[in-house]
């Protein structure tokens, strides 16, 4: 659990693990999570860039078990993001995605961790429409394959919570970019400082149990109601709208048609079917 060490009391964890080090979010959280422990360790199964002070870097597979029971040995609380991010066929999604997950809980269990972040979506609830709002005690509408694993992992989280007393946030993030593509990401847009603050929100909140959280900024058009979720002590900071008269230009008109501009989504809900 994090621990104090100066006297302004800045909560910092001895250990701490990034999953999903290579990928876009992970490459963005690395250094700012260093900020917030004393050795993070870093993971991915694809190549990163060597260790710097205070780190650690681990090749890993998540659908290894003997890999990933090592990689959470002497580890506070894990940043899990590893897996498949984007809408694929289900056998691509299971092994890191369904398996992996598996695998992160099993060897925080064994490891006594007692807090992990997971990278959940949006697109857990991606079939819900555009014109609702809606909190995280909805049912779930998964989009895909990629929506179905992370809503495995939200009940995985749960069952870990529940059993065994492992705490986790379960982070709906929206859409982590620089800054929003398209009027869909004026309800969806999360800011990488936003990001920042969420998960270290996550990692350090008292008592978070197992709490679902929309990952978005303070967007004024949003499909996502986190009041459920303010014990966690997220307050974001940035907004779209310094965006939306550029993207309202560069789409006047928008098909209502569209699957995609129908469901919460996106082009999500219209991807495959992958043996087509």
């Amino acid at each position: 659990m994090p621990v104090p060490i100066d006297p302004c009391s800045t909560i910092r964890f001895r250990r701490l693990l990034l999953t999903g080090a290579a990928g876009a979010l992970g490459r963005e959280l690395r250094p700012r999570l260093a900020r917030y422990c004393e050795v993070l360790r870093v993971s991915d199964m694809a190549p990163l860039s060597p260790a710097g002070p205070g780190e650690e870097v681990v090749i890993a597979r998540l659908e290894d078990r003997a890999a990933v029971r090592a990689l959470l040995a002497g580890i506070d609380a894990v940043v899990h993001l590893g897996g498949v991010s984007v809408e694929r066929p289900f056998e691509e999604v299971l092994p890191a995605n369904i398996v992996g997950t598996y695998h992160v809980y099993e060897a925080a269990r064994v490891h006594d961790v007692r807090r992990v972040v997971f990278a959940s979506s949006n697109h857990v609830t991606g079939f819900y429409r555009q014109g609702e709002t809606i909190d995280a005690a909805m049912p779930v509408r998964p989009d895909g394959y990629y929506g179905l694993s992370k809503a495995f992992g939200e009940n995985l989280a749960q069952f870990y919570w529940d059993r065994y007393g492992i705490e986790t946030v379960s982070v709906r993030i929206g859409s982590a970019f620089p800054e929003p593509k398209d009027r869909r990401m004026l309800a969806t847009w999360l800011s990488y400082d936003d990001l920042e603050r969420l998960v270290v929100a996550a990692l350090t909140a008292p008592v978070v149990g197992h709490s679902v959280i929309y990952g978005i900024s303070d967007n004024p058009r949003a499909w996502y109601d986190n009041g459920r979720a303010r014990h966690v002590g997220y307050r974001p900071q940035d907004s779209s709208e310094p965006f939306r008269a550029a993207l309202e230009a560069r789409q006047p008109v928008l098909d209502r048609d569209d699957p995609a501009v129908i469901y919460q989504g996106g082009t999500f809900v219209k991807q495959g079917p992958f043996d087509a």
